[in-house]
């Protein structure tokens, strides 16, 4: 009987895809029943590799190599994720297993950590997208119920592999560049930039470049006496600021 392997984006989401669909069979790195078998992801398994790990060269950042574009762009485990590679290949090639279902999260960076694991194991497989915006057993059921081609997500998958390769190349050839132009010879440590990074910091300096070339103006505190009803305990005053004149 053929069956349909699940790769959820972590162990806690493929429990409770099995809880809800029933019937599953636990054999620690995977759960089976009769029609399924769920297995996981823990997060992002593979990456770009280094400049260096494409070609020895590149161990010497120098301004001539750049800029550094890699065609493809070649993926590697990442560091303690070989022995989970390792058990999602062999359940996707399996003989009885003829498609897989995407359970990752609904969104960008779920539809690229499942496109990396088929990429990276050269899976051919058919694969159908489970897209799920509630973990609730009723709402699992219903989304399994309303599978949708995993060809219907491509656009997707497309532009979550244009971030990532964005990500790589300007933190690669930045970070590189900006270290051979400003670093000094007693300095050891890189000047790092990225797509995200740089920007955000930037706003964080002009943030704070702004604040300081403000002129602070001096300010008094008075107080307002308040005299109330005979009869009531005490009395009280309200402060407030006023710019000095």
């Amino acid at each position: 009987m053929s069956k349909s392997l699940i790769v959820a984006e972590k162990p806690s989401v493929a429990r409770d895809i099995a809880k809800a669909l029933g019937g599953f069979e636990d054999h620690k790195e995977y759960l089976e029943s009769e029609a399924w078998v769920v297995s996981w992801a823990v997060g992002h398994l593979v990456e770009f590799k280094d400049p260096d790990e494409i070609d020895p060269r590149y161990r010497q950042w120098k301004l001539e190599d750049l800029p550094i574009l890699p065609s493809p762009f070649e993926l590697k485990p990442k560091q303690g994720n070989s022995a989970r590679l390792t058990q999602l290949k062999k359940l996707l090639n399996r003989k009885d297993v003829t498609d897989v279902v995407n359970a990752c999260d609904a969104g960008r960076e779920g539809e690229l950590i499942f496109r990396e694991i088929l990429d990276y194991l050269k899976i051919r497989k058919p694969s159908r997208r489970l897209w799920l915006q509630s973990m609730t057993p009723e709402a699992i059921r219903q989304g399994f119920q309303n599978l949708r081609p995993g060809s219907e997500y491509d656009r997707l998958g497309d532009a979550a592999r244009c971030r990532s390769e964005a990500d790589w190349l300007i933190g690669m050839n930045a970070t590189r560049a900006l270290t051979r132009r400003m670093k000094t010879r007693t300095e050891k440590n890189s000047w790092s930039a990225g797509r995200v990074q740089t920007p955000t910091l930037a706003m964080l300096v002009s943030s704070i470049a702004s604040s300081r070339a403000k002129e602070s103006t001096p300010a008094f505190s008075r107080a307002v006496p308040i005299i109330r009803s005979p009869g009531m305990r005490s009395s009280t005053s309200v402060p407030w600021a006023s710019k000095a004149s």
